[in-house]
């Protein structure tokens, strides 16, 4: 039986996963995994197997501790008719705060992913899931906004919404006003939506 690992998993993950998050999979590189984690490319491999059983794992922990969280004001039991509207605003917030030179800019499916998701089923599998996860989310919190609204209505404006989010996600990358205005443009299209209903 192999010795436990002497060092922090989640710690390990968390580092990883920003510099993921900063440079993309296919532009990290082993040695800034070893800088960046503190551990040496034996016990990188040891733990997660391969750079990208470590990538694997990072993605997992995003999900977990950044996306979800940011989307249960969408499917929060009872949901406010404005859930929507304070998900594009804490979105908003964040990107607004966000100094340029964090590793945390954007969104770290879509940064790290556009050009492994192209030849990598895996991966391609893990960012329709999420845009899955996101329109479930949207498609919940609109049924508060309107619930008399019928299903292809419905339908056209949860893929607006997630459009308009992941477009914000995009921008904040390398826009953070624009990221802004357009997290401001989902918000106005609520409110016109919330108006209509009424």
């Amino acid at each position: 039986m192999g010795r436990p690992p002497e060092f922090d998993t989640a710690d390990v993950v968390e580092r990883a996963r920003d510099l993921f998050w900063d440079k993309g999979f296919e532009s990290t590189s082993v040695p800034e995994l070893e800088r960046a984690t503190g551990l040496n490319r034996s016990s990188l491999y040891n733990a997660f197997t391969s750079k990208r059983g470590l990538f694997d794992a990072a993605v997992r922990d995003y999900l977990d501790r950044v996306v979800r969280p940011r989307l249960r004001v969408l499917t929060d039991e009872p949901t406010a008719p404005d859930a929507a509207a304070r998900y594009f605003r804490a979105l908003a917030r964040t990107v607004a705060a966000l100094p340029d030179d964090s590793p945390r800019r954007g969104c770290l499916l879509l940064n790290s992913t556009a050009g492994l998701a192209a030849h990598d089923e895996t991966q391609r599998a893990v960012v329709t899931a999420y845009r899955a996860e996101l329109t479930t989310a949207f498609t919940h919190a609109l049924r508060a906004l309107d619930p008399a609204a019928d299903d292809e209505a419905l339908a056209r404006r949860v893929r607006v919404l997630a459009s308009l989010s992941l477009s914000t996600l995009l921008l904040a990358r390398v826009d953070r006003d624009e990221a802004v205005a357009t997290a401001e443009a989902a918000i106005a299209q609520l409110d016109e939506w919330r108006a209509s209903a009424r």
